[in-house]
């Protein structure tokens, strides 16, 4: 999971970009880096470890002039988080000059290693699948030109090759030097991508192309649509719009996560608002509530905050039972799952809520979280709730078990991770300290998040089902992705 974000304006685009990954911190911060183009091809480029605001200075500002560019805040799943070398974006000077930032996890990591080094005589210096990408994309570019002068059909027929030769999930922008902007997304869709535009003041046409919908709507920018799986969108200097669909038989099936968990509520993704379908996850976790819980067993109704707010409100309404705030939040300390490392976790969670006494003494809570992953998190939670005075805690999550790893641009590498891997419900509350737990169920994820948007028929819930809906996930690579992992 990254935020990335591109944009072609008539006007330096520097403090738009910066601005955008402001808004898309929430999706990572191990890194952040942003590139522009002037118009005659020069590339500036920056990336350092770190949050947005505490990595980018004034003076990098003023280096990172052009009328394109793109920006991403990185969350490592590929690589390793605490080296520079691997933020994004990667550069390849060969053909024109190509900088590329990607949102997502690529599957056949080590088919196309051999093959970049083998039969594409391409070196790597990373073990990034970033790097691997924006090889894949220049190796592809360099075959289809036919002449001096590069056009959209030559950048289109590259990207139809790339979706031949590259797995897994990825939604990417591309600046290529001289020639503009180019976004695609996988035939599936996995990671969102979404294209706006608007018009400056003399009339001309600026697009952006960003994760999460909040980013176009901050910056003035009219949604313009979802880029479609497959689709490569390609926005010339002028800022003429090419699009053409590449994969052979693209289906749209988006990651279930990021309406759990990773998106910010006031986006729209695929048609499907976050909020929206984050207050109907409540609605039906409520009745699974009713049905596993003792009469009685809950004096109040407390979220986790702040993604499970709304799974609360909706499950305190249905059940008829006091909604209240018992933690609050620190909003200076980042997402506790997206920090790498056990360690950070667990005591960035104290750090990050405190719980406030008077919520808690002598009463049955129920608590409501999105989800639960390695169970480091809740478990701290729940102690935070007793050591307040809590008579019986009981936790539940909007989410079903996180049971299988999820490869798709998630850090859930290590089935062995994940509390609910090997445990029954039971088994789960014992590990946790609650005195009783209850799991979103499969189907009414599925359904909650569907009801938003009768165009999308299917969703990736591989981290709940294990079903991988590339097809190309075998228990073989789960086994290879697990062993890399721990070594």
């Amino acid at each position: 999971m990254c935020g990335i974000v591109g944009v072609v304006g008539q006007g330096n685009v520097n403090q738009e970009i910066y601005d955008s990954l402001l808004l898309l911190q929430h999706r990572g911060q191990d890194s952040t880096g942003i590139a522009t183009a002037e118009r005659s091809g020069v590339f500036h480029l920056f990336k350092a470890k770190g949050q947005v605001r505490e990595a980018v200075r004034t003076r990098d500002m003023r280096s990172l002039l052009g009328t394109i560019g793109l920006g991403h805040v990185r969350y490592a799943t590929k690589g390793t988080a605490s080296s520079e070398e691997e933020a994004q974006p990667f550069y390849v000077n060969a053909p024109y000059g190509i900088v590329l930032v990607h949102n997502g996890n690529l599957t056949n990591t080590r088919e196309l290693t051999e093959e970049l080094f083998s039969k594409d005589r391409r070196h790597l210096n990373t073990s990034s699948d970033t790097e691997l990408l924006v090889n894949v994309l220049a190796n592809e570019l360099q075959a289809s030109i036919s002449g001096l002068e590069l056009d959209p059909a030559q950048v289109f027929q590259a990207v139809s090759r790339v979706h031949e030769r590259v797995e897994g999930s990825y939604a990417a922008i591309a600046l290529i030097a001289g020639y503009g902007l180019l976004a695609f997304r996988d035939p599936f869709g996995i990671r969102p991508l979404i294209l706006g535009t608007r018009r400056n003041e003399d009339g001309h046409a600026e697009w952006t192309v960003a994760s999460e919908s909040l980013v176009l709507e901050n910056g003035g920018f009219e949604v313009v649509r979802d880029v479609d799986p497959g689709e490569a969108v390609f926005i010339d200097l002028d800022g003429t719009l090419h699009t053409q669909q590449c994969a052979a038989s693209p289906t749209l099936v988006p990651c279930s996560f990021e309406y759990v968990y990773l998106a910010r509520p006031d986006s729209i993704m695929n048609g499907i608002s976050v909020y929206e379908a984050r207050l109907r996850m409540g609605e039906r976790l409520a009745d699974t509530i009713a049905k596993y819980t003792p009469a009685g067993a809950i004096d109040v109704v407390m979220p986790i905050p702040d993604s499970a707010r709304p799974a609360a409100m909706q499950v305190a309404r249905k059940l008829g039972i006091e909604y209240r705030e018992g933690f609050y939040k620190n909003r200076y300390v980042g997402r506790t799952f997206i920090m790498p490392g056990q360690a950070v976790r667990k005591k960035s969670v104290r750090q990050k809520l405190n719980a406030m006494s008077s919520e808690f003494k002598g009463k049955n809570v129920l608590l409501i979280d999105d989800s639960i992953v390695r169970g480091t998190t809740s478990k701290e939670i729940i102690q935070m709730a007793r050591d307040a005075g809590a008579k019986s805690v009981t936790f539940a999550s909007a989410a079903p078990p996180v049971r299988f790893p999820h490869v798709y641009g998630i850090n859930m590498p290590s089935r062995h991770e994940l509390v609910a891997y090997g445990r029954t419900i039971p088994e789960i509350a014992a590990e946790l300290g609650a005195d009783y737990m209850v799991y979103q169920e499969i189907d009414d994820l599925k359904a909650a998040i569907l009801e938003g948007a009768p165009g999308v028929e299917d969703l990736d819930m591989s981290c709940f089902d294990g079903r991988y809906v590339t097809g190309t996930v075998t228990e073989e690579y789960l086994a290879w992705v697990e062993g890399s992992q721990e070594s």
